[in-house]
């Protein structure tokens, strides 16, 4: 497949512009967080995964769990983005009796797979799915997007040595490794390096990439679920708050609102003013 990096640069750059703007309007923490793994969803919802917004509940659909659901704004934009839903719909999040919630709920949209924010979950889900994907005789591949943050729970560990006893090839986990956490560095909350070598120890494949990389991401990607019989996962180096470079790895942005002049400044930087 000829991969298009000017059309997934561009259509990055939408994503993280409607990001902070719905940030702005409708004043939820997260955004950094948000920011950081728009390139992963963007190679995934435009390259990688076997969906199709005329038939999202499809039997042999590929899954996608964004298992640190905080980040939910980059999974309801890229919905929209794909034609799951409607900007109308996207106008509910945050909102009183609207639809989408700062985390995400099961099914809130078509296309949202699982309810997730309690970290730690995600994962679990994730196995389950492949698991019934391969007893069901069914093609799906599996991945879910996690923070490193997330990698502090022992839910992640227990189905990290799940999947793996059990050759779950179709599986893929990609950490978004942005290096924070909400009140501090990732590695000064616990000792998550070397975390590469943590995966691998567990019996999974590893990788370990830059996350903004569009290429990079869908050469590795492209390849998972082709006859593997160990899961993958992904070690996504990313900065937190990524193209706007008075956010970026800035951990005030956790939780800060941008003003609407910031809104003017990061669209313009982003070239979409």
């Amino acid at each position: 497949m000829i991969v298009d990096l000017a059309h997934l640069d561009r259509m990055a750059r939408e994503l993280r512009g409607l990001i902070i703007e719905m940030t702005h309007q409708a004043k939820p923490a997260h955004l950094a967080s948000a920011l950081s793994c728009v390139d992963i969803v963007t190679v995934l919802y435009w390259t990688i995964l076997k969906i199709d917004p005329a038939r999202p509940l499809a039997p042999e659909r590929d899954r996608f769990i964004l298992s640190k659901g905080h980040a939910a704004l980059t999974l309801y934009a890229a919905l929209t983005k794909r034609g799951f839903c409607s900007a109308e719909d996207l106008r509910t999040f945050n909102t009183n009796g609207g639809r989408l919630a700062e985390h995400p709920g099961l099914q809130c949209l078509p296309g949202v797979e699982a309810a997730t924010g309690s970290l730690g979950h995600g994962l679990p889900l994730a196995v389950g799915m492949s698991l019934a994907a391969r007893l069901g005789n069914q093609p799906s591949r599996v991945f879910a997007l996690m923070s490193d943050g997330e990698c502090n729970e022992g839910s992640v560990w227990e189905a990290a040595m799940f999947a793996a006893g059990q050759k779950l090839g179709n599986l893929c986990a990609i950490i978004d490794f942005n290096k924070w956490q909400a009140t501090g560095r990732s590695q000064e909350v616990l000792q998550l390096d070397p975390l590469p070598e943590k995966w691998a120890s567990f019996g999974w494949d590893t990788v370990r990439l830059d996350g903004h990389d569009h290429r990079a991401l869908h050469e590795c990607l492209s390849h998972h679920g082709t006859g593997r019989k160990r899961p993958l996962a992904i070690i996504a180096d990313t900065v937190k708050g990524k193209g706007v470079s008075f956010m970026e790895d800035d951990n005030n942005w956790h939780y800060r609102v941008p003003t609407a002049d910031e809104v003017t400044a990061a669209k313009k930087e982003l070239g979409l003013a």
